[in-house]
């Protein structure tokens, strides 16, 4: 045995140092863009987000930014919008074309774009928005525009996708905050000859978009509009608009204090001046399919932290699969291999026989031949012809007296058959994109792909959900397998979708781009009910008309057999928190990227699906293992309601992420405002919903393996 478990946990490393290979394995496209000299190249403006709220906001809706003019730029007029896909929708993009004009090859020292006059709400708006952090996102070549970085070592450089709108420091005079905004844009596009017949041909290929901002005050500007030197230091520009001390004077008359700021518009206003400049330098060092290496910030050096994440998982799974070997040579099969050696075991059956008192009178009590196994003490082999018909009822204990129950069908089977047919759905999606990911498919040039191809794999997976959800209807009796159907495709689904409308209200009272538009909304309703609804009909109706129920190897008694007192642990609740602190714990290292990437820094992207991979592997055998331990325990202590419990043990650890989410909401992120929190803790509750649905189907599904496997190797009459 242990000879067996040195070579699997090998296996185990090799394929976990395979897959992770794959992390910065990456397909950039199918089409690469070339652009010969002096050709246009067009700039889209996408929305303003921040780390530290989750409200997002259109870059055009802000109402002290140049609004677009209509003029064709690139061959498009500003102002248009860019066709999106359902994912770029979802996560909140607005993508327009811009009025910047980029020639290839073409430098400009300054270019001005207008002046626009803003009042009082505006500056207000702009203060708030560089207050909590807000970044701009802009696009070019499919690439965002980013911030560049270089370590301390100056060794090596890395990009933080988008530019700060504005800056905040602290008046010398007063000590009050003073807020700026970055009126000056210095856009540097990194480029290299394209390879091939295009290379020979003059075209070029861009690798790589920079943004380097400055906040330039009015004053001192040439004819144009542009600042005479873009160069030179600049005290910048404040936005600030001085109080009308005479219009507060009248409203506030018997006041000795006046406000310095007002709500009222008294039709002051503040002009704030916009202009850029545009440098193409060219590098040979970036090729064009790893341009995107740079915003994979900090990945190199968070490697060993990963590998980190695998040992642990490993050595945790190892353990377990120790005990459930242990548990399977040691008991079960040392169970079998008794009857078998007794000659009791004949083609499979158990024979179970009745006590012969010693008075000659039958009783009624059925008893079966002592095992040789953990739960009961093996007999001496002189006394085995004569105790085998004088076997009380009190010597047998454990798992095999459920045999008349054990396939008993559990309370609520109309909705746990609905759930697990969901839950393999959710297991279907979540494969085929972690697959996608670490075959380079689902990669970030791919904007909004990840959510796209997810949602259309979770309506397609509607046809497994169907089937499964019927099969496992049929097997606990139930024969109005249309409103199985039904309840199969509105149960869960109509509550993901029921809760994100709720809090899309919330967002579209905050004027953000996170809401979803109303056509969205529509489209989702119509991929619901129109085409994973009748997918879930066909499933269903295969699984019921064309599929046997699944057979079970003993029969179920009329009368159910009384369940012992149980001790705590065995309990649903905490055999749940308990065992779910396992797979937690085999996940929480890389759960913390994850978080991290989703709500703590935006602006970076993760994209180690290797790692994720192996992580998730391990922590799926690890939920099997845990819930074949779980089970057995509860099997040996005579309650045959495992089919729920099996849910609950193996999502158990659904929990436990959801504290940890409470955890980095606290100690980590500093999100501001209740709308965010509130976002924050609907989102992540919905992700511990689907995440706890899904291993608790794993859960379902192996114990209702193991269950039969014991009791097929065992059949009672």
């Amino acid at each position: 045995m242990h000879a067996d478990s040195r070579i699997g946990l090998g296996r185990l490393l090799a394929l976990a140092g395979t897959i992770s290979l794959v992390q910065a394995f990456y397909i950039p496209g199918w089409s690469t863009r070339t652009y010969v000299d002096n050709e246009a190249i067009p700039l889209h403006v996408n929305k303003v987000y921040s780390d530290n709220t989750q409200l997002q906001h259109a870059y055009y809706d802000l109402p002290f930014i140049c609004p677009p003019s209509g003029k064709k730029h690139a061959g498009h007029p500003s102002g248009r919008s860019v066709s999106l896909n359902l994912g770029e929708v979802l996560r909140g993009d607005r993508i327009m074309t811009s009025d910047y004009d980029l020639f290839m090859g073409q430098d400009q020292e300054c270019q001005y774009l207008c002046s626009h006059v803003t009042d009082r709400k505006g500056v207000k708006r702009a203060q708030k928005l560089v207050e909590d952090g807000y970044v701009v996102d802009w696009i070019v070549d499919n690439l965002p525009g980013a911030t560049s970085f270089v370590t301390v070592d100056r060794a090596h450089k890395y990009y933080a996708a988008g530019f700060k709108m504005g800056y905040k420091d602290f008046s010398p005079i007063t000590g009050k905050p003073r807020y700026f905004i970055n009126n000056h844009l210095t856009l540097v596009l990194r480029w290299r000859r394209a390879q091939g017949r295009a290379g020979d041909n003059g075209g070029k290929v861009i690798v790589g978009f920079e943004v380097y901002t400055k906040s330039m005050e009015t004053e001192r500007r040439d004819s144009t509009g542009c600042p005479r030197d873009v160069h030179a230091e600049s005290s910048g520009l404040e936005l600030y608009i001085a109080p009308n001390n005479t219009k507060l004077a009248s409203k506030y008359p018997y006041s000795s204090y006046l406000p310095e700021e007002d709500e009222d518009d008294d039709g002051s206003t503040l002009t704030i001046p916009y202009s850029y400049s545009v440098y193409f330098r060219e590098d040979d060092k970036i090729e064009w399919s790893k341009r995107w290496d740079l915003y994979f910030n900090n990945q190199e050096e968070s490697s060993s932290i990963h590998w980190l994440a695998i040992v642990n998982s490993l050595v945790i799974c190892g353990l377990l699969t120790a005990v459930v070997v242990m548990i399977w040579n040691r008991t079960l099969a040392g169970d079998v291999k008794g009857y078998v050696k007794d000659g009791s075991l004949e083609e499979g059956v158990l024979k179970l026989k009745r006590k012969k008192p010693r008075n000659g009178t039958k009783s009624p009590r059925l008893v079966e031949k002592s095992p040789a196994g953990l739960l009961d003490q093996k007999p001496d082999a002189s006394q085995d012809d004569v105790s085998s018909d004088e076997e009380s009822l009190e010597d047998i204990s454990g798992w095999k007296l459920l045999h008349g129950d054990v396939f008993r069908p559990p309370r609520n089977a109309g909705i746990l058959a609905p759930l697990i047919g969901s839950g393999t759905q959710l297991l279907f999606m979540t494969t085929a994109l972690l697959i996608l990911g670490c075959s380079g498919l689902l990669n970030p040039s791919f904007r909004g792909g990840f959510v796209s191809v997810g949602m259309g794999l979770f309506v397609f997976a509607g046809i497994f959900s169907g089937y499964f959800s019927a099969r496992v209807y049929k097997t606990f009796g139930g024969q109005n397998w249309r409103n199985n159907t039904l309840l199969t495709a509105l149960l869960f689904p109509g509550l993901l979708f029921s809760t994100i409308f709720i809090l899309n209200l919330v967002v579209w009272a905050q004027a953000s781009s996170t809401a979803l538009p109303f056509g969205t909304l529509v489209a989702l309703i119509a991929l619901w009910l129109l085409i994973q609804l009748p997918l879930v009909y066909v499933g269903s109706w295969y699984g019921h008309h064309s599929s046997p129920p699944y057979e079970h190897p003993t029969k179920t008694n009329s009368v159910p057999r009384q369940i012992p007192e149980q001790l705590w642990y065995t309990k649903r609740i905490y055999a749940a928190l308990l065992t779910g602190l396992v797979p937690f714990a085999v996940i929480f290292i890389e759960l913390l990227f994850v978080f991290r990437s989703l709500w703590q820094d935006k602006s970076g992207y993760y994209y180690v699906f290797g790692f994720l991979s192996v992580v998730s592997v391990v922590c799926i055998i690890t939920v099997i293992e845990i819930t074949i331990v779980a089970t057995y325990v509860q099997l040996c202590a005579e309650n045959y309601h495992w089919w729920w419990q099996s849910v609950f043990v193996g999502g158990g650890s659904a929990f436990w992420v959801f504290l940890y989410c409470v955890w980095f909401y606290l100690t980590k992120l500093h999100m501001k405002g209740f709308i965010s929190g509130l976002l924050f803790f609907s989102y992540s509750f919905l992700a511990c919903t689907v995440y706890g649905l899904l291993m608790g189907t794993v859960g379902f599904l192996t114990a209702y393996f193991f269950v039969r496997r014991i009791y097929g190797a065992i059949k009672a009459d």
